[in-house]
């Protein structure tokens, strides 16, 4: 597949691709291109076109043309989710959840800015009584979109919806690993009437692409999704231009498990939480606290439901758990794993890899010195138990991380629930759930390393559109 510029399908300026490959079964499934810097300058200049014609565009008419592109999501939903399931090695009904998604983020954004509305300021300052201020929201004007690799269609949703929905141009710029579905949604906003000059996709390395993003003038915000390492490197390329900056960021995220809570919802929702999309998802839970009494209790029943896990084809509707990204992620996992270990955890489940795929494990014996009792975020489907008899103790477990993004608790007692998610430290809190909650009107993000700012129908906009005072001065004479 090809780049997007200015509404036509292009190669690097250098000839210089990538090859994607299916990291389930090693296919190769096309290349892309590597951009140069001069064809990202080249993007850029059309960006600069597209953000106003764009923001002259009523959005009456925004608005017709991106609720046609839901229907084109909806009539290529089953093209989509096999490309990306082949993209990613992500079961083929997770990936239709995530076109399903999208469908909604993109209606409710469209329906968000409708109903966008300003400020009228009273006459309550002396000498201003005969002036009138008002408010309206204006388009930033391009806004560069970095995409991670494990949602790329849903965060294409959080992302592009509510910058063209508000009047911006995007230049996306999706992970080098699976860039396919990207392409080919940007395809389709073309098709469904978005100009050329307003969406674009870039692809190529991050180091070099976005570094280019971040650090021009002539883009005026950005939005990524991505490790905090990454975040952080976004930051100070970004700090000379003084673009606003929005960053969903890494998490070690606690499921703490109360001894009177129910066992059977505390290991159903482990499991779920952390099994979708093989473990690589920011806010699933990554450390299981477990009250003493249960600790026992827990790992067994969650071993029993891995023997009943649906594995093998990923394009197989009903196959639960596919392989990560690639085999150097999966080394990666495997290299954290042999680490817990080797610092005093045991593994009664799991802990091997084949290739780019990486069995359940169930680390026990885990305690609370422990680099994955802490700040080591494990991208896949890896399960430590750590154990707690106290909840001042669990919730001093809960908080010893440079993380903050989402957690969750189970326990029968709803005022000791509330009471202790009150006092964690993250942006999203799950009573008697695991912390993979994301519902599309709430304003995800996170404490402390693990973003800045929030995502969400009812704030992104607000993030990707500044305001702009009006004074009527003198007019009521």
């Amino acid at each position: 597949m090809q780049m997007i510029i200015g509404g036509k399908k292009v190669n690097s300026s250098d000839g210089r691709t990538n090859k994607v490959f299916n990291p389930a079964t090693q296919e190769l499934l096309g290349t892309v291109p590597v951009a140069t810097k001069e064809d990202i300058e080249h993007c850029l200049d059309i960006a600069q076109e597209g953000k106003k014609l764009w923001a002259d565009t009523p959005l009456v008419e925004r608005s017709k043309i991106l609720v046609k592109y839901t229907g084109l999501l909806e009539s290529h939903k089953k093209e989509l989710a096999t490309l990306q399931s082949k993209d990613m090695g992500k079961p083929f009904s997770q990936c239709v959840g995530e076109v399903n998604t999208a469908i909604m983020l993109f209606e409710g954004f469209v329906e968000r800015a409708k109903h966008l509305y300003g400020e009228t300021v009273p006459d309550c300052q002396p000498g201003a009584e005969k002036d009138i201020l008002f408010t309206r929201r204006e388009p930033l004007g391009v806004i560069a979109c970095i995409l991670p690799f494990n949602f790329p269609t849903t965060l294409f949703a959080h992302k592009v919806a509510p910058a063209l929905a508000s009047g911006n141009a995007v230049v996306i710029k999706p992970s080098s690993d699976n860039p396919l579905v990207v392409i080919r949604l940007t395809e389709l906003l073309l098709e469904a009437g978005v100009p050329g000059s307003v969406a674009q996709v870039i692809t190529g390395s991050g180091s070099m692409v976005g570094k280019i993003l971040c650090s021009s003038t002539k883009v005026n915000a950005i939005t990524l999704t991505g490790s905090t390492e990454a975040g952080i490197v976004v930051m100070r390329d970004s700090a000379d231009a003084l673009h606003r900056v929005t960053l969903e960021l890494g998490g070690n995220d606690p499921m703490v498990i109360f001894a009177d809570g129910d066992l059977e919802l505390a290991v159903n929702e482990a499991y779920s939480g952390r099994i979708a999309n093989a473990g690589q998802i920011c806010c699933s839970p990554k450390r299981f606290i477990v009250q003493e009494p249960i600790a026992k209790d827990f790992a067994d029943k969650l071993k029993a439901k891995f023997e009943k896990i649906v594995k093998g084809d990923i394009l197989d509707p009903s196959t639960e758990l596919g392989c990560l990204i690639n085999e150097n992620a999966a080394k990666r996992v495997e290299e954290q794993v042999k680490l817990t270990i080797q610092q005093g955890a045991k593994c009664i489940c799991g802990g091997k890899r084949n290739g780019a795929f990486f069995e359940p494990t169930i680390l026990v014996d885990v305690t609370p010195d422990m680099d994955v009792a802490k700040d080591m975020e494990i991208f896949g489907p890896v399960f430590p138990i750590i154990t707690f008899k106290t909840e001042e103790e669990a919730l001093a477990i809960s908080n010893n991380t440079k993380y903050g993004l989402c957690a969750g608790v189970v326990t029968s007692d709803v005022n000791k629930g509330i009471r202790f998610m009150s006092k964690v430290e993250a942006g999203t809190v799950v009573i008697n759930g695991n912390s993979r909650y994301r519902h599309i009107d709430h304003r995800f993000g996170g404490y402390k390393m693990s973003g800045i700012g929030r995502e969400g129908i009812p704030c992104t906009i607000e993030e990707m559109t500044q305001v702009k005072t009006y004074v009527l001065k003198g007019i009521l004479k």
